[in-house]
């Protein structure tokens, strides 16, 4: 009785109700810094220490192996070192190894480190690209594929379905799909996706195994639900075997991996299917200050459509703290030297080194704040990914840059250096697929720092732009010492620091360009930034710059998630209003207004058309196939997907619009001056009835 006393002693009102919660469905939604491990760990003890389950009957899942390691070390200190805690994939490796002799009969296969080996010889076989980052695209859209339950013969619905930015032509990913599944069979081994896969299938198909597994484990655990995807869920599903004594543990405006076919559904409709569970909600956040608190419901408030289960708002529970800054510049060298100005006066202040973070949308942004930090002699470390110079897209750009620098340059530096680039990647628009845009977007911040260098050396030249490039890779190595994190938004998750900094908060790159479009993306950029925030304990810095080389035009808009936030008297707001500048759904009006019954529009599709969804369309067949034929054939010249030249409902817009000139043109959305400069006589020229130019 002590001990089960000393186990909610501490709690809150709602993480006691979830510990004291009897075994059964349990739905626990925990918002950011809520205690969501704490509470559950002591609900696994409590568990126990009650004598309603047996620690080896326990088994708790979660997604990497430091959250179940954190977990396994929680559970020991509370006196169940029995209780098991691994992620999915961890614990399917455990029970394959024990049933497969039973349910295959032979040697066990082998576990495969990586599949870029298998992909790599299937892209080849079916003629598909097979440079590096081609590879890791393709291997990635594999493990989406896997993880969603589809099939090479389902993948090109599913794709569409889903909007997936495909890699190459669905055609080309399915051969490739189906080609490394025969050669990985062929060779025997197993996949990490098929470790779920197939202990699925041994529960699913083999009563004897299935009521073997049921009477070891008998109360299941799942943090971080947020993040299932339907393969982990089917895996669930077979554990459980219909029975219901499951605690499920997430927060839907944390759902962050939609792109590797993470869903909150499970979480949201998880009353639905368990209609007697008990539902918690943790709201009392002890990890930020008030401050923070606010601006993080703020952040996460105006997102659309939240169902009720995602509606948490956080209370903040620690003392007060300092105002969230935000800042604008006119550059990203001075958003950077602002930032490590900043962050001397915090070292200064006693703030640790490694209780400051910088974070980012894209990994390519890492390299002004590196170059900054370095100038200050501050020490920092890249997580989750490589420094900026040691990228290898980074180094074999500097060697062919080297190598064209004892030929004639032509035109201005900034123009040789993309000429040079663009032998290695650097197209005019950014690629499909997740590597393939991260090796651009480092190309292209090479040709940034050409631009900065023109500004300040007139004269430069690619020999110069050499050196600046060595000095800079050798000042950015310093040794690895604890310093200043910068990270990717992506790779905070789970994390927290007493400061952090967002950075480079500008339409196009949160929400990341390849989200506009599509309101099911635009709202995972908005729990970005809400992930972001929620890292930050006491002191938190909102910057954009409005230009990315020194003394460039200022072109960029700060990103629409920010309006809202900047309080009115902050100069940031006063510039914006000087501008008349709003966010890009309000920039002119209030909001925009239905071509056909004036009525304001809301979502991004109606947005595009300028008209409501419900409205008859005045739609152009004929210009809309014209349309599609002349776009399939950019593509194909370009050597892009079809969507970067327009998007369908781009294309829609200017069949029923039918814009008489580039005046008419640049007010349909998605149509910009880089998109008029290149397409507009084209497409005036389909419009008026004739044919498109040919290049």
């Amino acid at each position: 009785m002590d001990t089960e006393r000393r186990l909610l002693e501490g709690l809150d009102p709602e993480q006691r109700a979830a510990v004291e919660a009897p075994r059964g469905p349990v739905c626990v939604l925990a918002g950011a810094g809520t205690g969501k491990t704490r509470t559950i760990t002591h609900r696994i003890a409590y568990l126990v220490h009650r004598g309603l389950v047996v620690p080896g009957q326990v088994l708790a899942v979660t997604f990497t192996a430091r959250a179940a390691g954190e977990m396994r070390t929680r559970l020991r200190a509370l006196g169940v070192p029995a209780a098991q805690a691994r992620t999915f994939h961890a614990a399917a490796l455990k029970q394959l190894r024990y049933f497969w002799p039973r349910v295959v009969g032979d040697d066990q296969w082998q576990l495969l480190d990586g599949k870029l080996r298998l992909v790599a010889q299937a892209a080849n076989r079916v003629g598909a690209p097979t440079s590096s980052e081609s590879l890791r695209d393709l291997a990635s859209e594999i493990e989406w594929a896997k993880a969603s339950l589809v099939g090479p013969e389902d993948y090109p619905a599913a794709a569409a379905r889903t909007r997936r930015e495909m890699p190459g032509p669905a055609e080309q990913v399915v051969a490739v799909y189906r080609t490394y599944e025969e050669l990985k069979t062929r060779a025997r081994m197993l996949d990490f996706d098929d470790l779920l896969l197939h202990t699925a299938a041994a529960l699913e198909e083999h009563s004897e195994v299935a009521l073997e597994f049921r009477d070891r484990y008998r109360c299941f655990v799942v943090d971080e639900y947020q993040d299932i995807t339907p393969l982990q869920q089917r895996v669930l599903d077979a554990w459980l075997g219909g029975r219901d004594d499951l605690t499920v543990v997430g927060d839907a405006n944390q759902t962050i991996y939609s792109f590797a076919g993470a869903s909150p559904r499970p979480l949201l409709d998880f009353p639905r299917r368990f209609p007697e569970a008990a539902v918690v909600r943790l709201e009392r956040d002890y990890r930020s200050t008030p401050q923070v608190v606010s601006l993080a419901n703020q952040v996460i408030g105006a997102a659309r459509d939240r169902p009720a289960g995602s509606r948490l708002r956080l209370i903040g529970q620690r003392p007060d703290g300092p105002v969230p800054r935000f800042a604008e510049f006119d550059d990203e060298p001075a958003e950077a030297a602002a930032v490590a100005r900043r962050i001397r006066e915090l070292l200064d202040g006693g703030v640790p080194a490694s209780e400051i973070a910088v974070l980012f949308r894209v990994n390519a942004q890492s390299e002004v704040f590196e170059q900054a930090l370095t100038e200050a002699d501050i020490p920092y470390l890249v997580r989750g990914g490589e420094r900026f110079f040691a990228r290898p897209e980074v180094r074999q750009a500097m060697v062919t840059l080297r190598m064209a620098s004892g030929s004639p340059q032509r035109g201005e530096l900034p123009d040789a250096v993309r000429q040079v680039l663009g032998g290695l990647g650097l197209t005019e628009e950014p690629p499909a697929g997740g590597s393939a845009r991260e090796k651009w977007e480092s190309l292209l911040a090479l040709v940034e720092l050409a631009e900065e260098l023109a500004a300040t050396v007139p004269d430069a030249d690619l020999a110069r732009f050499v050196v600046e490039l060595d000095v800079r890779a050798e000042a950015q190595h310093p040794p690895t010492v604890e310093g200043v994190t910068l990270a990717s938004l992506h790779a905070a998750k789970g994390l927290e620091w007493d400061a952090v900094f967002l950075i480079g908060l500008v339409e196009g790159t949160l929400p990341i360009q390849h989200a506009d479009g599509d309101d099911a993306a635009i709202e995972e950029e908005r729990r970005l930034l809400y992930v972001g925030v929620t890292r930050a304990r006491e002191h938190l810095w909102l910057s954009w710059a409005l230009s990315r080389a020194a003394g460039g035009a200022r072109y960029r808009r700060r990103s629409r998630f920010v309006y809202g936030l900047v309080p009115d008297d902050h100069p940031a707001a006063r510039l914006a209003k000087s501008r008349q500048e709003g966010p890009p759904s309000s920039r002119g009006r209030a909001k925009p207004m239905c071509r056909i019954c004036g009525d304001p529009l809301v979502g991004t599709f109606d947005v595009k058309l300028g008209r409501c969804g419900d409205c008859p369309a005045d739609l152009d067949e004929d210009l809309l196939v014209r349309l599609r034929v002349w776009r399939s054939e950019r593509a194909r010249e370009l050597k892009v997907p079809a969507y970067v030249v327009f998007t369908d409902a781009t294309l829609v817009a200017i069949a029923e619009q039918r814009p008489e000139d580039t005046a008419g043109l640049v007010l349909i959305s998605g149509i910009g001056a880089a998109k008029l400069d290149k397409f507009g006589a084209d497409v005036l020229s389909l419009v008026h009835g004739g044919g498109a130019e040919t290049t």
